[in-house]
């Protein structure tokens, strides 16, 4: 993750070709990689605008990605999305809907799981800024009420694009909240990727076997602006300390550092994976640059469903359907 959003910061204007501004999850890649390793392919994850992680962590193909990215025909959305509504429906990964949006989303796909019968389960990733929004607390009174095999991740970086999270918020223990909800949740430091693993693998068997919904609050950094490659520190809403100091605990280093200690990585193994991962990102960029664009007949493609919508129910089965009318004063009234 960290290299691919590397590579993308270093390419993003030099010819101006990436066609959609980017949301740069750099020092943020520790919750995508320790949530998703206990999901199965056919789980659902359903993000914000800061995806890259998620997707990659989910299974979502670099050649996707990046054609994506770059408006082109061969994109995991055929050039439409771009960014900021990126998707892989071959592996259950969508993002988007601006703030919070994606959050009742994922509550249908996960009421959806429960109604079928099957042990999938979702995942609902949003920052601390969607917790501004009375969807969110909806969307955990709702889980809770249904049993939703879900998972919630919020990933607090401190920041809604520049208001600080102690300036919106009295009580900035997101956390906390959901408990109001019935919803158990744990507050947790959000670069420790293995500590993540463990925490969300009990959270997602949990939800598996029918317990309910589950929340994490991650607390973790983002070390570029709020969008684009640039910093935009000179805005001053954050002090340079701060970022200095979440820096020195950089979640790769940390997971380096753990798995050389234990042996399972050394300084051969790393300048391997370092090779390979730098041969993949230089094959996407080739497929994504040599692609073509979407052409005028693909306008309306992929744009609306090819599947029959449900007949409506008439008027007369409606009123057929059992009603308890000593409850009749709570039905609405015709306008």
């Amino acid at each position: 993750i960290r290299r691919v959003q590397e590579a993308l910061v270093a390419e993003y204007h030099p010819a101006d070709e990436i066609r959609c501004p980017v949301h740069f999850c750099i020092g943020q890649e520790a919750p995508p990689a320790g949530v998703a390793a206990s999901l199965r392919s056919d789980d659902y994850v359903f993000t914000g605008h800061r995806s890259h992680g998620y997707y990659m962590a989910k299974g979502g193909g670099l050649n996707g990605l990046f054609a994506e990215l770059y408006g082109k025909s061969t994109g995991s959305n055929h050039g439409k999305a771009g960014h900021h509504e990126l998707s892989d429906e071959s592996v259950n990964f969508y993002s988007g809907a601006i703030v919070a949006g994606t959050i009742p989303i994922a509550a249908g796909s996960a009421l959806a799981a429960q109604m079928r019968g099957s042990d999938q389960v979702t995942v609902a990733v949003f920052g601390d800024g969607a917790a501004d929004q009375g969807i969110l607390y909806e969307t955990l009174n709702f889980a809770a009420l249904k049993n939703l095999p879900m998972v919630f991740i919020c990933e607090n970086n401190l920041y809604s694009t520049y208001s600080r999270q102690t300036a919106r918020q009295v009580d900035c223990d997101i956390a906390g909240r959901s408990k109001a909800f019935g919803v158990p949740s744990r507050r947790m430091y959000g670069n420790d990727a293995l500590g993540i693993f463990r925490a969300a693998r009990q959270a997602i068997a949990r939800a598996r076997r029918g317990q309910g919904p589950y929340l994490f609050e991650l607390e973790t950094y983002r070390w570029l602006g709020h969008v684009g490659p640039e910093d935009d520190d000179y805005l001053n809403y954050r002090p340079m300390d701060e970022l200095d100091s979440w820096k020195k605990r950089c979640p790769i280093e940390a997971i380096q550092g753990t798995l050389m200690a234990k042996g399972i990585l050394d300084d051969d193994r790393t300048s391997s994976l370092e090779n390979q991962i730098a041969e993949e990102i230089r094959a996407a960029f080739q497929f994504a640059k040599s692609s073509p664009f979407p052409t005028s007949n693909d306008l309306l493609t992929n744009v609306f469903s090819d599947k029959p919508a449900k007949q409506s129910v008439e008027l007369e089965a409606l009123l057929e359907l059992p009603f308890d009318f000593s409850q009749a004063e709570t039905a609405p009234l015709p306008y």
